[in-house]
This record gives C-alpha cells, structure tokens and sequence, in this order.
C-alpha cells in the first residue's frame, strides 16, 4: 500500500485531495496547523471527515517547525509528496507579509530538507497562477517567462518554484510544481470571492465587485483540479513522457504544469451564475480594482492533458450550483 504526506490536509483543496488518495487505496499522512487566517471550525470539520477512515493519520503542527518533517518523512517514508500548506491569500499578503515569509519560504525550505534526506518518488508542490504576475499574453503556458509577480504571496511562491528546482539539480529530486487557477467548490474557502459572495447575498448585503466587474477569471471546479494533481503523481519527471510544450528544466527532473479549466469566463458571468443557483439578484457596490490584483487569468492546459489525460469536466454553472447547495446546507446544519 502506498503513502501518500499531503500538507495542509484540513485545507479546502488538501482536504479533496485526501479523500480522493483514500478513496483509492493510499494510506495518508495529513499535516495541517489549523491556523486561524480563516474559521477554524471548518478545516476541523474536514479533517474529521477525513478521520473516519482507517487509512487517515492526521498531524497537527506547522511545517515550518524545525525537524518536523524530517521527522514525518523519516517515520513514514512517503511514496508521494503532496505539499499544499501555505499562507494563501494576495491581498492578506499586503498586511501581513512576515506570514509569508514563514509558511511559504521557511516552511518549503523544511519541507525540501526533509525530501533531500529522505527522498519520495515523486514531490509535488502547489504554487499559483499568480506567478504569471504582468504577463498579459494569453493563455498562460508554463514556458513563460514570469519574473514580475504583482503581490507578495506571488513573489513566494515563484520563490518556492526556484528553490525546489535548485534541490531537484542539486540532488535529482524529482519535482513537479503545478500553478492552480481560482478553484472553488463545496467546501472552500471563506476569504474567496464565491464564499463572501454568497454570504453577502443570503442576508440580504451588497457584494464588492472589483474593477468595475471587468475582470475574468479561469474558474476550476474542485473536483476537475484533485484529477489533474492525482493525475500528475505518476507522471514523474525524467520518466513521463516528454511533449514538445514540456516545461521540463534542461538540468533537472523538474517541470511547471498548469491546472486550471482552460476557459477564461467573465466574473459578471460567474456572479450571475450565483444569482441563479440562489434564486437571488444580487446587490453590487462597484469598485477599483484592488492592489496586486489582475484583471485576467486564463490556462494553457494542454501539458496537463499530455501527461495525464486530464479534461475538465465541471462548468461553472454546474459548479457554482454545488456550492450554493453545500453553503445552504453546512449552515443550515
């Protein structure tokens, strides 16, 4: 039986993933501080779910901890490396950066000391489409160049993504880092858009749209981004096959992948999909945009169906729909 160490298992997307790792046969190390950026109540309420079965092992402590995960990686000798655990957030970033700084570089930094000891077969690490930062050619494709990220959480996690292409070169580590872009879902997070949306709405508030509406995202259904990362496990570095789109580094089992829907959609589209899943129109208080954001993100996601297969499945209305259902009934409950 295999094992799989996931960071940030209580997460919105660590949480999914483990089920799913579960649900086919892994055994699952999950690691999760419960940290408070939002309602810890919710991320105890995964991790319980996640309890229930044999296979689950939860840890709780902060990967940052020194000699923690060279601890874990020692006692459990994981097959595979799923590390989600981050500060997330842009605009938190611009308020408390030391946060960063000591989840997303000092944590990744343990986490890196600890595969080097004791190497899984395949570490995967998530960072984000903010990486693509100014870049305004579209879709993002993993062979950009992306050196100009417009927030600190961007700034961190491109940082993660040279740091563990210096330990893949250094000691043949393979590493596979995968950009998500805007994932949401039943139960997401509280500090994204459809969550604030939908609890403005539900009492009767205004919702905040940014830059006048004129935005549009790469929205990716929850379950559609868990296929893409249990997809990408085995396709390790330096053994998967190699397309002529790969981002595979020239010195190192290390590539880039993207995971996102491929289909760019209107945020006036995506709130109107909310109004109808909740039989609600909603109020909107329009303003500028707001510092670090950007006003577009779209996915090239044709490496990830090269190596994995990989084809979206959820659309937006469907998924908005889900999770209008799962918010109505987790706080009705």
């Amino acid at each position: 039986m295999k094992t799989a160490l996931v960071t940030g298992s209580a997460g919105f997307i660590g949480y999914h993933l483990s089920a799913r790792l579960l649900e086919a046969g892994w055994q699952v190390i999950g690691l999760d501080c419960l940290s408070p950026y939002y309602d810890v109540t919710l991320k105890q309420r995964r991790h319980d779910m996640l309890a229930q079965h044999a296979g689950f092992t939860p840890v709780i402590a902060r990967l940052e901890d020194p000699g923690l995960l060279m601890d874990l990686f020692r006692q459990h000798r994981p097959d595979a490396v799923i590390h989600l655990a981050a500060q997330a957030g842009v605009r938190h970033s611009i308020e408390a950066p030391r946060d960063y700084l000591e989840a997303n570089l000092i944590g990744v930094f343990e986490l890196l000391e600890a595969a080097r000891a004791h190497p899984p077969a395949h570490l995967l690490m998530a960072s984000t489409s903010s990486a693509y930062g100014a870049n305004t050619e579209m879709p993002f494709h993993e062979r950009q160049q992306a050196d100009h990220q417009m927030s600190f959480y961007a700034a961190t996690k491109k940082a993660n993504e040279s740091m563990a292409h210096s330990y893949a070169h250094l000691y043949r580590l393979p590493v596979t880092m995968f950009r998500f872009f805007t994932v949401y879902g039943p139960w997401g997070r509280p500090d994204m858009a459809l969550f604030k949306f939908t609890r403005a709405m539900l009492a009767g508030e205004a919702i905040e749209v940014y830059n006048h509406g004129r935005m549009s995202r790469d929205f990716t259904y929850i379950d559609d981004l868990v296929a893409g990362i249990t997809g990408l496990i085995g396709a390790v570095p330096g053994q998967a096959p190699v397309s002529e789109r790969d981002s595979l580094s020239p010195v190192a089992p290390y590539r880039v992948v993207n995971i996102g829907a491929s289909k760019p959609t209107p945020l006036m589209d995506y709130i109107a999909a909310l109004e109808d899943a909740l039989g609600i129109e909603a109020q909107k208080t329009m303003l500028e945009m707001q510092a670090g954001d950007v006003p577009a993100t779209w996915a090239d996601t044709r490496l990830l169906t090269q190596l994995t297969g990989y084809q979206p499945k959820v659309g937006v209305a469907e998924g908005v729909a889900r999770f209008a259902a799962w918010y109505r009934d987790y706080y009705s409950s």
